[in-house]
């Protein structure tokens, strides 16, 4: 092979019919490799016409028939077809490292590698696919190095197939260019055209493009034998997000780019490399959730101090306003302009929960309890008319509202120990917050806040920019970047799904882009909703899902919304193990917590950093059941949560050390709990434990159960 590229450098004028030889040549060959455990198998073929595919095998069954690989360019020949294979490097890696934060202390990162070479004849444009096989999956991405004949080019779509065996059943979204926050739907893929319409929810800022496209991660399970697939993507960087659009007929999955402002999927300059596209296999559901696969395909983290990054556990003035008793806004007048309007010459509406005196009662309840911060929507101007109406200049993120005094609530968060957490809601004003943002992360360094919660509600402005193109790819990432400079922490909603750069960025403590807990006030979330999303949404990133809803009837808070959470009281504990984040809100109000403290004890307890995690058994869509231990400490917890039907959960502790004794602390559904008829019916007991118990627990409907273990005599 090295003979024939110094042949093709030195006889230019043969090199297109040596490269077409070449292509005979490669086109009955198959490159493979197997996974470290050799129960995955890859093979890469090159067929007719220089078209290059994969497929992959799992324990000597096909996981995906031949898929086609490429890209196509815009206003110029397209990276489809056409290739020889020109190089092939293989190797083994093998390390282990340590997250900033996480679910377990150490991951491994064991792979063999496959680095495909491939040289179109016609354009001499050079494409190497690499191929990493894991025990648990496979990542593979596209890469373009510098090279005179591909320098600059733009993606018109890439054609990365995913092609599946048949009609599996799927966990899926509609495909959106600007918001997950829809219904997770379980069909088989067949049915998927049939019940889009119906699928596709109202939101603040939606675009679907498809009767058949599908939003990632999206979790498939394999009807004749039960095997789990995950397909998703890592390390999203200058490259817009992927959606599959569903061959209907065939059940090939093919990539899906957002498009920009333009339409196009992608502006790129060599030398450059897309994301890995990520695919998990198992025939245990317990090893997607356990699969550490997105995070390994990141690379490790760029920041050289990584100690002013803190999980965090925190509540806040905020589930009052989403329910309706409170506002965000200071006045009920409209049409505002932040550079003329004097807000102390206005009439307060009376409702504005982000005051100085009810923030202190907030703050006074954080101290007590030991949480850590104290989060505040609302405390900037501009609240009165910042949604719809596609303003530039709506916020400015450093002028508070008369009754907001930072200096003042500073110190007082101070002397109780408690940080004060920033909110900036950007209304989708991309241009405008990045004009801010050097202003408002120095107004946080000055008045003690470490951490921001991001918002992007309602369309983008510029408008015709998608929450999910490259342009608003690069902002999320410059805005990571930018606050670490500040050392301070981000928690993003409405962004883009996380692809695993919390292990780059690891000031990427939370996200939402997906359907959480603020929904269960704008009509509820289906019952098995947090069964189905930690297969889903947190493959690629914990989620700010903000549980701990004690009084699930919204009315008790706003007579006018009748909205009930889908979930009884024990099932609200058993998030915070089961919804894993660095990122925990006690969301409820502190008087309806100073109802229950007995069960409150548990938020109160819970870790938020986790040396271990056991998923102790799971199904999508039916039930999760996890035990975490606690970073540092020799203490577990264990959470469960089930669908409508309830179940009876029986488990092994054997997760706990042997020989020693231990206290478990069970909050579990009563007999008559209902996630809509009786919500609120839970009992607390203490049982002895060792490694060698077992115990069976019952969970209602729309239920579930947490334990705090701790050991004997501490």
């Amino acid at each position: 092979m090295n003979k024939l590229r110094n042949l093709l450098r030195t006889v230019p004028a043969r090199r297109g019919l040596l490269l077409l030889c070449c292509l005979v040549w490669s086109a009955a060959r198959a490159e493979d490799i197997q996974s470290p455990n050799k129960q995955l198998t890859l093979s890469v073929v090159l067929q007719e016409g220089g078209i290059p595919t994969y497929s992959l095998t799992y324990k000597g069954k096909p996981v995906l028939k031949p898929g086609k690989l490429g890209l196509e360019l815009k206003n110029t020949t397209s990276l489809t077809s056409g290739f020889a294979q020109t190089a092939v490097q293989r190797r083994s890696f093998d390390e282990s490292w340590q997250p900033v934060w996480g679910e377990v202390k150490t991951i491994r990162n064991h792979y063999n590698e496959l680095a495909l070479t491939l040289t179109q004849a016609t354009t001499n444009r050079v494409m190497l696919v690499r191929f990493r096989l894991y025990d648990d999956g496979l990542g593979f991405r596209y890469e373009f190095p510098r090279q005179k004949d591909l320098d600059y080019f733009t993606v018109k779509e890439e054609k990365t197939q995913f092609a599946l065996t048949g009609d599996h059943k799927a966990f899926w979204l509609p495909g959106d260019y600007d918001t997950q926050e829809y219904s997770t739907v379980t069909s088989n893929l067949s049915e998927v055209r049939g019940r889009m319409k119906a699928a596709v929810t109202p939101n603040a800022s939606q675009k679907t493009f498809s009767d058949t496209g599908l939003q990632t991660p999206l979790m498939l399970k394999r009807n004749q034998d039960g095997l789990y697939l995950n397909i998703h993507e890592a390390a999203l960087v200058n490259y817009s997000a992927m959606h599959l659009e569903l061959d209907d007929k065939t059940f090939v999955l093919e990539s899906h780019l957002t498009p920009d402002a333009v339409g196009d999927k992608g502006t790129l300059q060599t030398p450059c490399f897309s994301p890995w596209r990520t695919v998990i296999v198992s025939d245990k559901a317990a090893d997607i959730l356990e699969s550490k696969l997105v995070l390994n395909l990141n690379e490790p983290t760029r920041f050289k101090d990584v100690s002013w990054i803190k999980p965090v556990k925190y509540v806040g003035v905020w589930w009052e306003m989403i329910t309706g008793k409170s506002t965000w806004s200071y006045t009920n007048q409209e049409n505002i302009k932040l550079d003329s309007i004097d807000y102390t010459k206005v009439k307060p509406n009376g409702t504005h929960a982000a005051n100085t005196a009810h923030v202190k009662e907030y703050i006074d309840f954080a101290a007590k309890h030991g949480f850590d911060a104290v989060l505040v929507e609302g405390w900037n101007t501009g609240w009165e008319d910042w949604f719809g109406k596609h303003k530039d200049y709506v916020f400015d993120f450093v002028t508070p509202y008369p009754d907001f005094n930072v200096p003042e609530l500073q110190q007082y968060a101070a002397s109780k120990n408690v940080k004060m957490m920033m909110h900036h809601e950007t209304s989708g004003s991309v241009r405008n917050y990045e004009r801010h943002l050097d202003t408002a992360f120095q107004f946080m360094n000055k008045y003690g806040y470490n951490a921001v919660k991001t918002g992007y509600v309602g369309d983008i402005v510029p408008l015709g920019h998608h929450h999910y193109d490259q342009w608003m790819v690069d902002h999320y990432n410059y805005v990571l970047e930018k606050a670490a400079d500040y050392k301070i922490m981000v928690n993003g909603h409405e962004a883009v799904r996380p692809t695993g750069l919390s292990r780059t960025y690891p000031n990427l403590i939370g996200n939402e882009a997906a359907r959480g807990t603020e929904y269960e006030s704008f009509g509820g979330n289906n019952a098995d909703h947090t069964t189905i999303l930690p297969f889903t949404r947190l493959i690629g990133g914990p989620m700010d899902y903000t549980p701990g809803i004690f009084q699930t009837k919204v009315s008790a808070y706003n007579p006018q919304n009748n909205s009930f959470v889908h979930s009884t009281l024990a099932r609200q504990l058993a998030l915070y193990v089961t919804m894993y984040s660095p990122l925990q809100m006690a969301a409820d109000l502190p008087e309806t917590y100073n109802k229950h403290l007995d069960a409150f004890q548990f938020i109160k307890d819970v870790a938020v950093d986790w040396d271990d995690t056991d998923v102790l058994e799971a199904e999508p869509g039916d039930y999760i059941t996890i035990a975490r231990k606690a970073k540092g400490k020799n203490s577990w917890f264990v959470g469960s949560t089930c669908d409508e039907q309830g179940r009876t959960s029986n488990i092994s502790l054997s997760f706990l050390e042997p020989g020693k004794k231990y206290v478990a602390t069970i909050y579990a559904d009563k007999k008559d709990a209902h996630y809509e008829k009786n919500p609120q019916a839970y009992q607390i007991r203490k049982v002895n434990v060792t490694s060698k118990s077992k115990l069976s627990q019952y969970t209602a409907p729309g239920g579930g159960y947490a334990i705090s273990i701790t050991e004997a005599g501490r």
